[in-house]
């Protein structure tokens, strides 16, 4: 049963990708990113890596959602922007990643609720535990996770000096 539900989650996650590939508008190319994501942890979390899972939810699709918030701030659209978000709240724009959403959803109710599943075992039989990840990325892997966090840094630098700049000009224009 687990290996249908990994192929159902795996569509799923096709799918949302295939659609985030294909939108014109950011906005509908960023909720179908995260229903990808959400996928993606399902898909962690039958392979045996609960851990991973939940911080695939918390750290990137919180992480979208953050991005997301950023670039409407950034954009500043005005009072311009009420027509286009009316349009937005229109039903036949939720309907896919509603879909999407709900076989994940079930997806994993099944998972939780089920008495015979061995979801959260990895193949050698054992669950890995957040110490063990934690033991793994900050023993042989710490300059990697280092240089990674550096250069989230400085991109978050560079961004907000951007967005100074951009800010700066604009109230140039309008004064």
């Amino acid at each position: 049963m687990e290996v249908f539900l990994f192929y159902i989650a795996g569509f799923v996650s096709l799918t949302a990708t295939m659609l985030v590939i294909t939108r014109m508008n950011a906005s509908h190319a960023l909720i179908y990113l995260i229903i990808s994501l959400l996928a993606i942890a399902v898909i962690f979390y039958l392979l045996g890596a609960p851990f991973a899972a939940a911080l695939e939810i918390v750290i990137y699709a919180g992480a979208i959602m953050v991005l997301f918030l950023f670039v409407v701030m950034m954009l500043n659209l005005g009072r311009s922007s009420v027509d286009q978000e009316q349009h937005w709240f229109l039903p036949r724009m939720w309907v896919m990643p509603g879909i999407l959403t709900t076989i994940l959803l079930l997806e994993m109710i099944y998972l939780l609720v089920a008495p015979t599943s061995s979801a959260g075992i990895s193949s050698s039989g054992t669950a890995v535990s957040p110490k063990e990840v934690g033991i793994t990325l900050f023993g042989p892997y710490l300059i990697t996770v280092e240089l990674a966090s550096i250069l989230l840094l400085a991109s978050l630098v560079g961004t907000y000096h951007l967005g100074r700049r951009y800010l700066r000009a604009r109230r140039e224009e309008i004064a």
